[in-house]
C-alpha cells in the first residue's frame, strides 16, 4: 500500500482576528501538489486573509496551518506552539511565491534588478546565476526584450508579469495570487491569466483568489467559495459553478456571473 502523500497546503480549522473582528472561523482547506484551488467569494469572506496566513504574513490566532507537511510560522513542542524567529519565517517564505493586486516592483530598479534582487540577497546566489536565471524567466513571462527597462517604462500588466518573474526566480515550491488582475485594465487581463496558465500546465501549485471565473472554470482543479470566513462551497468547478449546493454561493455566482 502507497503512503498517503503529503498535501502542499492543509488549513485545519485556522481563526483569524483583528482586534474584535473574526476574519477566519474555522478554516479547512487542503491543496495537493500539483493542483490549481482558486478562492472565490463576496468581498470580506476571507479570501486574502487566508491567502496571506499560508505565508505567515499574517499570524493565526487558532487551528494549525502547513505547508509541505511543515507547520507555517511556528514550531511545536510538547503540544504547544511557538513562533518561529524572523530568520526562520523568511527562510519558510522563500519556498513560497506571491503575486499581489499591487506590484510593488521597486520603481529606481531595472525589470532585470527587480527579478534578481532576492536570489541575491535572501539565497546569496552569486550575481551571474541570478541574471541567467532572471533572463530566463523573464522569458518565460515574455519580458525578455525588457530586461533593462525600468517599471514606469512598463503597462500594468507588464508590471504584473514582471512581479510573476520576480517570485519564480526564487525557485518556489508554491505559488500564492491575491487578485493579480484586479488593478489592470481590462485589456491588460488576459497576458497576466496566460502567464498563470501556462504556469499551471507545467504542474506548479497554486492558489489563487481571483474574480475571474472564466479562469476559475478552465485552470483550477478545485474551487473554494469562502463567505463570513468559512469555506461554503468546495469542488471541482463544474460542481461549484454549475451546481452549488450552498444557497449563498448560488447568490454570490448570480451575482458575478
Amino acid at each position: 500500500m502507497s503512503e498517503p502523500t503529503v498535501p502542499m497546503v492543509l488549513a485545519d480549522n485556522v481563526w483569524k482576528s483583528f482586534g474584535s473582528n473574526i476574519v477566519l472561523k474555522g478554516v479547512d482547506l487542503r491543496v495537493e501538489k500539483g493542483q490549481v484551488v482558486v478562492l472565490l467569494g463576496p468581498s470580506g469572506g476571507g479570501k486574502s486573509t487566508i491567502l496571506r496566513c499560508i505565508n505567515h504574513l499574517e499570524k493565526i490566532q487558532g487551528g494549525r496551518l502547513s505547508v509541505d507537511g511543515t507547520l507555517v510560522g511556528y514550531n511545536e513542542r510538547h503540544g504547544k506552539l511557538y513562533e518561529m524567529t524572523t530568520k526562520k519565517v523568511a527562510k519558510q517564505r522563500s519556498k513560497i511565491g506571491m503575486v499581489f493586486q499591487s506590484f510593488n516592483l521597486f520603481p529606481h530598479y531595472t525589470v532585470l534588478e527587480n527579478v534578481t534582487v532576492a536570489p541575491i540577497r535572501v539565497k546569496k546566489m552569486p550575481r551571474q546565476e541570478a541574471v541567467e536565471i532572471g533572463n530566463k524567466m523573464l522569458a518565460r513571462v515574455g519580458l525578455a526584450d525588457r530586461a533593462s527597462y525600468y517599471p514606469a517604462q512598463l503597462s500594468g500588466g507588464q508590471q504584473q508579469r514582471v512581479a510573476i518573474a520576480r517570485a519564480l526566480c526564487m525557485s518556489p515550491e508554491l505559488m500564492l495570487f491575491d487578485e493579480p488582475t484586479s488593478a489592470l485594465d481590462p485589456e491588460l487581463v488576459g497576458e497576466v491569466l496566460s502567464v498563470m496558465k501556462e504556469l499551471a500546465e507545467t504542474g506548479m501549485t497554486m492558489v489563487c483568489v481571483t474574480h475571474e471565473t472564466g479562469f476559475a472554470r478552465e485552470v483550477a482543479d478545485l474551487v473554494a467559495v469562502l463567505d463570513g470566513g468559512v469555506v461554503i462551497e468546495y469542488g471541482p468547478p463544474s460542481q461549484v459553478f454549475d451546481n452549488p449546493k450552498d444557497p449563498r454561493t448560488a447568490e454570490f455566482l448570480s451575482a458575478v456571473l
